[in-house]
């Protein structure tokens, strides 16, 4: 599908900017992609690492693991013990993880070098 018409349509599914646009949608979503990327984490660690609610925290890893990026794993364990992993599909964001961080790099030193002037 075209841009353009991916643009017209809206169609979550069906047009990549969309899809990924709805995947994407939550403010967090990329933080938290990223701190998985690095491997599984507990709760209270991605709340530590991203200074998050946990409220918010909880509506994220639930919106994402419905959409099959992350997984949540329960560990039969007295307390119990929860811990979120990306999924293969999850780890195929990878790629773009890195290069949004080449091109936050990038706007970073641009935003300096704007600003030194």
């Amino acid at each position: 599908m075209k841009k353009q018409d991916c643009e017209k349509a809206g169609v979550f599914g069906m047009c990549p900017f969309v899809t990924a646009q709805h995947l994407l949608s939550g403010k967090w979503a990329i933080l938290i992609l990223q701190k998985l990327a690095d491997g599984p984490k507990r709760f209270g660690a991605l709340q530590r690492q991203i200074d998050i609610t946990q409220a918010t925290l909880s509506n994220q890893l639930k919106h994402l693991e419905g959409e099959g990026l992350i997984h949540r794993e329960v560990f039969a364990e007295v307390p119990p013990r929860v811990e979120y992993s990306l999924t293969p599909i999850g780890e195929a964001f990878r790629p773009v993880l890195d290069s949004i961080e080449t091109w936050g790099n990038a706007y970073i030193a641009y935003l300096k070098e704007k600003t030194a002037h």
